[in-house]
C-alpha cells in the first residue's frame, strides 16, 4: 500500500503540474508533441483523434514533461513559426510556464478546503494542549490552553512556523512569548532536557501543540488559503536557513525520504494521506517557483531579463545554463538519496 500510495501522490501532483502548462499550451496554439508521465523508459502511448499531441506513460513515477514546439526539437523546422513557442506573446509563455505551479497551489488550496469542511478548520494558532510534569515548560510556568506567539523574540503565527524556530535552536535555552489564558503575555525562558528516543538524542519541552476547531463553509476556505500560505512561508524560511547554514542537507528527502514518509503516513490514517499530497503538492510548486536553472522558475528569471532589456535571451546561452543547471541539480539528489538512505536503513 505505501508503494501504491506512493505512487498517487507523485503521479497526482505531476499530472497536475503538468496539464497546467499543457492546457496553456494548447490554449495559446504551441504545438505539443507529447505529454508524459514519469520519466524512462516509455511503457505505452496513445493519441486522441484530431490531436497532434502523443500521451506517454513511462517506467519510473518520479517526474514528468510536456514537450513543446520551440524546446530545440529538431522536428520544429518543419512546424509554421507561430506553433512555436517563442512566437507567443511575452504573456503567453509567462502564463504557460507558470501554469504548473498555480495548479499545484490549485491543488492543494481544494484538498485542504474539503479535509476542513469534513473534519473542521484548524486555528493556525500554537496553542498548548498537554503538558508534561518535571519537564521544562510544566516547571517554567506555560499552562494548557496558553498560546505561544513568539520564539526568541520572533513571530510564530502558525504552529508550523513554531516547530520549525524549535528544529533550529536544538538544546538551547528560547525564549517563549506566551499569551496566557487570561490574556496576560509574558516572555519565558525555557531550556530544553536532552532525551534519547530509538537511540536518538532529541530535545524536549514538554509541551504538547493542540488545534482549535472551527466548523463551517467560509471557515474551510480561510483554512485551506492560510494554510496553503503558512506552509509557503515554512518553505521560505526553511530556504534561508539552508543558505545561512542552520539547517544543512540532512533536512532534505529525495523519492526515498518521501517514500518513508508516505509509509509513516499511511499508519496515521487515509485521512493523512490527502493531506500529505497537499503538502507534497504544495511543495513542488514552491521549488518550482525558486529562480534555480531547468526549474519553471529558471525560465521564468529568463523571462524577467528579457522583459526588462526588451529582447529575448540568446537561446543557446539559455540552453547551456539549463543543462548546467539540471546536472547540479542531478548531483544534489544523488547527495540527497544518499543522506536518505543512510538515515532510513542506517540510523
Amino acid at each position: 500500500m505505501t508503494l501504491i500510495y506512493f505512487i498517487l501522490i507523485l503521479g497526482i501532483t505531476v499530472i497536475i503540474h503538468e496539464f497546467g502548462h499543457f492546457i496553456f499550451a494548447k490554449k495559446a496554439g504551441v504545438y505539443v508533441y507529447e505529454f508524459s508521465i514519469g520519466m524512462g523508459p516509455r511503457i505505452f502511448k496513445w493519441t486522441r483523434k484530431n490531436d497532434e499531441t502523443e500521451y506517454s506513460i513511462r517506467l519510473f513515477p518520479i517526474g514528468g514533461y510536456v514537450q513543446m514546439a520551440g524546446e530545440s526539437n529538431e522536428d520544429d523546422k518543419n512546424l509554421p513559426k507561430d506553433k512555436l513557442m517563442q512566437s507567443k506573446s511575452w504573456f503567453s509563455r509567462f502564463m504557460i510556464i507558470i501554469a504548473g505551479i498555480l495548479f499545484n497551489f490549485i491543488l492543494a488550496i481544494i484538498i485542504l478546503f474539503f479535509i476542513a469542511l469534513f473534519n473542521g478548520s484548524p486555528k493556525p494558532n500554537a496553542y498548548i494542549g498537554s503538558i508534561e510534569k518535571d519537564y521544562p515548560a510544566f516547571i517554567s510556568g506555560i499552562e494548557v490552553g496558553d498560546e505561544i506567539i513568539k520564539v526568541n523574540g520572533k513571530k510564530t503565527g502558525s504552529s508550523d512556523i513554531l516547530l520549525l524556530e524549535l528544529e533550529i535552536v536544538k538544546g538551547e535555552e528560547v525564549t517563549f512569548t506566551v499569551k496566557h489564558k487570561n490574556g496576560e503575555i509574558e516572555d519565558i525562558n525555557v531550556v530544553p532536557t536532552e532525551v534519547e528516543e530509538n537511540g536518538v538524542k532529541t530535545y524536549k519541552y514538554g509541551f504538547g501543540l493542540t488545534n482549535k476547531i472551527e466548523k463551517g463553509p467560509l471557515n474551510a476556505i480561510k483554512y485551506a488559503f492560510v494554510k496553503t500560505g503558512n506552509l509557503i512561508k515554512q518553505m521560505v524560511y526553511i530556504i534561508g536557513y539552508l543558505c545561512t547554514g542552520k539547517l544543512n542537507l540532512n533536512s532534505l528527502s529525495g523519492p526515498i525520504g518521501i517514500f518513508n514518509v508516505v509509509g509513516e503516513t499511511a499508519k496515521t490514517g487515509f485521512v493523512n494521506i490527502i493531506y500529505l499530497l497537499a503538502f507534497i503538492s504544495i511543495n513542488v510548486g514552491f521549488m518550482n517557483l525558486l529562480p534555480i536553472p531547468a526549474f519553471d522558475g529558471g525560465r521564468l528569471l529568463f523571462l524577467i531579463i528579457e522583459k526588462i532589456k526588451r529582447s529575448p535571451v540568446d537561446s543557446k546561452i539559455e540552453n547551456i545554463i539549463h543543462s548546467i543547471g539540471f546536472i547540479l541539480l542531478m548531483l544534489l539528489m544523488v547527495v540527497i538519496t544518499y543522506n536518505d538512505i543512510i538515515r532510513i536503513f542506517f540510523k
